[in-house]
């Protein structure tokens, strides 16, 4: 049997958090690649380049997935698609 000392655990756990920031991070870069895609497309064919009710889904999907501050979480995903091309 092993007991893990509670400094043990603190820096196991640290270490899974930086981790998971790092897929993240990986994830929301490619988000905007894709983004930027789907704004290149809609601009070559006489689009605008944002969809206001597109980003109320997204809003909406990130409210109902954690609650209020998913929302403000989702304004900063956008805010870092908008305009990249």
């Amino acid at each position: 049997m092993t007991t893990t000392t509670p400094e043990a655990a603190i820096a196991d756990a640290r270490e899974r958090i930086d981790t998971l920031d790092d897929r993240i991070i990986g994830l929301v870069q490619e988000r905007m690649a894709v983004s930027a895609v789907v704004q290149q497309t809609r601009i070559a064919s006489g689009g605008r380049r944002v969809n206001l009710s597109r980003e109320m889904e997204i809003l909406g999907r990130y409210r109902d997935a954690l609650g209020r501050p998913g929302t403000a979480l989702a304004m900063t995903l956008l805010e870092l698609c908008r305009g990249r091309i």
